[in-house]
């Protein structure tokens, strides 16, 4: 029946569609459709005029070609609708448009071959009216009467934004990338979209761009002749003072780093331009470490997540924190129909529902508070909501702290999970998709094993669904995701380094070789919508577990340096670092799969897969009772002893020490995930 509904959903969207096209027509585009009529008109007798020098052919012709011309236009109207010509705007113009007038004239000339072949000429006039001459002139006339005006039109447009550019205070700028990338933001320029910059030349990293033109605006070099470039401007008297940095500029053979500071160290103003495959508009944003990733970043299918995501109703746990804040950021772009924001901070769910509001996004979002270790709260508001897709980013992630209050690591990373995974079953959900970490395998800190814990109960609840209906596809899946460090995140590195910067240093890293999995917020957040994606498919599949390739691992001291270097200092001169040594629950290398977790290809660009390797329900339930015992005592020797027989590889690969000293209540000093 959900499907079916489905089906009647997206007809009616498509009627709507429709609908909306009609009652959109306004006064212009009724203008436009006039001119495309008295262009067709003209292209027909200039067509005649022609062909016969403006003789008697032409005169004798007249009078059935008057008689003709009232059902041709009325014709040509509709295949004006049809290919969107009346609709489109002429400042915009552009080769696409220009293809679809060839379409409409082609259109028009057969319509007019049949007229003339089947109905005049056997029927009224006794031999060819028009002939393949006047039809071939015709063909021509109609492309270059239905062009000129737009392109006469859209060339003022150019004229008249460039004019105002260069008026309006536009700073001189110089573009940083390959030709393609300098192209989309000239026209973003051109059309408006981009204010106050105006481009005087390029800097391209490919050979082959240099000594070109790209609308008009020389590539005067490559990346290594800025300073040449802003010297020769300099005494020209024509002083550059910004520049823009294309996402091909970010590209490791780009040299990012140095570009940026000699670009600073020149006194510009360096801006970037986001890439447009996310589906950014072209607009200009300051630079951020996550731009200077070691790595490209994933290429998404975005038709893929709107496929999953639209209509649908989803819970979002967590949604006011930096992940969760970012899946309903992309919940609602893909989609939504309902989404439903459960928080337990007051302050973060408030700005998180205001942010969406302020998108006027269509999709019904409601926030509630709640704690996800009030089982029975959790139950009803899934309950009253009825989802079709739970994604769980509700979790205490932060390592020291942990360390040191990791009874409370147990009260909402386990047993408030369950809670989820338990709601989100009872309310008759496709998928509960949990957010877990690197961290959970083969786990030394008390982040990861609670972590693992709670994988453990998805994976063997989703197990006997699966079994329940024969390995068939079940009622819900329930899946984990795993993912490392997020760049920016809520207690991440990002944020501390940055406020140690400002401060003057130093920069703290726990050890010179530290190294850790590095993603962006967007990138982890449409791989979870992914990997949920592929959990779904019509036939079952034998994966639970699915990790985020991250690429290779990122030296803590490497993005250390990299973000004193983006504030335009130097490392060891202006800001020292400084190591403080490995905190509990630490260790160096973060590892993707544990040795009993055989991987599987999915064939899903950016994600790997595991089959699971979770212990029996009837167990886990045993061990899930004496926690809640142990946790009424608040008895940690049992809580220990039970989650170390339920994890038994806890601690076994511990790099910071005696993995009994791991859970040893710690102080702690400083804050973040591991640095």
């Amino acid at each position: 029946m959900r499907y079916q509904r489905g089906q009647i959903g997206d007809n009616r969207i498509q009627i709507d569609r429709r609908m909306t096209r009609f009652s959109h027509l306004t006064l212009r585009n009724f203008l436009i459709a006039l001119h495309d009529l008295l262009a067709t008109a003209a292209a027909l007798f200039a067509a005649f005029y022609l062909r016969f020098d403006g003789g008697d052919g032409f005169f004798i012709r007249l009078p059935l070609l008057l008689t003709i011309l009232p059902y041709f236009l009325a014709f040509s109207v509709v295949v004006f609708f049809v290919f969107n010509l009346t609709t489109t705007k002429w400042r915009f113009i552009s080769l696409p448009d220009a293809l679809n007038i060839i379409r409409v004239s082609t259109v028009l000339t057969v319509a007019l071959l049949v007229l003339d072949y089947i109905f005049v000429a056997p029927n009224v006039h006794g031999t060819f009216f028009l002939g393949k001459v006047t039809i071939v002139l015709y063909w021509f006339l109609e492309i270059s009467f239905l062009s000129a005006l737009r392109l006469a039109y859209r060339y003022f447009r150019y004229t008249r934004v460039r004019r105002h550019a260069r008026t309006e205070d536009a700073a001189p700028t110089l573009l940083i990338g390959r030709a393609a990338d300098a192209e989309v933001l000239l026209r973003g320029i051109e059309s408006g979209a981009i204010k106050r910059i105006w481009p005087v030349g390029v800097l391209s990293p490919s050979a082959s761009d240099r000594g070109q033109s790209i609308r008009n605006v020389p590539v005067l070099g490559g990346i290594d002749d800025i300073e040449d470039v802003i010297s020769d401007y300099a005494k020209r008297k024509k002083p550059i003072t910004r520049a823009v940095m294309t996402p091909s500029a970010f590209e490791s053979d780009a040299h990012p780093e140095s570009v940026l500071m000699r670009a600073r160290r020149l006194g510009l103003i360096v801006s970037r331009m986001p890439s447009l495959e996310s589906g950014d508009t072209p607009r200009l944003t300051s630079i951020a470490v996550e731009d200077l990733l070691l790595r490209p970043s994933e290429a998404i299918d975005y038709a893929r997540l709107e496929a999953l995501i639209r209509g649908k109703a989803v819970i979002v746990t967590g949604g006011g924190g930096s992940i969760g804040s970012e899946i309903c950021e992309r919940v609602v772009a893909f989609g939504a129909a309902r989404l439903l924001i459960v928080e337990h901070s007051e302050p973060a769910l408030y700005a998180i529902t205001e942010a969406l509001a302020e998108h006027g996004t269509s999709a019904a979002v409601e926030g509630r508070i709640a704690d996800i270790r009030d089982r029975e709260r959790v139950l009803r508001l899934m309950a009253e909501f009825k989802p079709d897709i739970v994604f769980h980013a509700a979790a205490l992630k932060h390592v020291p702290i942990l360390e040191r209050d990791w009874s409370e690591g147990v009260k909402t990373n386990i047993f408030g999970s369950i809670n989820v995974a338990d709601a989100a079953f009872a309310a008759g959900a496709e998928a509960m998709v949990m957010i877990s970490t690197d961290k959970a395998i083969e786990p030394v800190s008390m982040l990861g094993l609670t972590k693992r814990f709670a994988e453990m109960y998805c994976q063997a609840l989703d197990h006997d669904l699966s079994m329940q209906t024969g390995g068939s596809r079940p009622p819900m899946r329930l899946i984990s995701v795993r993912f490392g460090n997020v760049l920016a995140s809520n207690g991440s590195v990002v944020p501390k380094f940055k406020a140690q910067i400002e401060a003057g240093g130093p920069v703290t890293v726990t050890h010179p070789d530290m190294v850790r999995y590095f993603m962006t917020i967007r990138e982890a957040c449409d791989l979870v919508i992914t990997a949920a994606t592929h959990a779904l498919a019509a036939k079952r599949s034998n994966v639970s577990v699915y990790v985020l390739n991250m690429g290779q691992p990122v030296k803590i001291v490497d993005l250390a340096e990299r973000m004193i270097r983006l504030s335009g200092l130097q490392p060891g001169y202006d800001i020292e670092i400084t190591f403080t040594g490995m905190r509990p629950g630490e260790r160096l290398n973060e590892i993707l799969f544990a040795s009993e977790e055989p991987t599987v290809e999915i064939g899903v660009a950016g994600i790997m897969a595991a089959r699971p390797n979770e212990p029996p329900m009837l167990t886990l339930r045993k061990w899930i009772a004496g926690l809640e015992q142990a946790i009424a005592r608040d008895d940690r020797a049992t809580i220990r002893t039970i989650l170390k027989d339920a994890v038994p590889e806890f601690g076994s690969n511990a790099e910071s020490g005696d993995p009994s000293e791991v859970m040893a209540s710690v102080a702690v000093s400083g804050a973040g995930k591991s640095a």
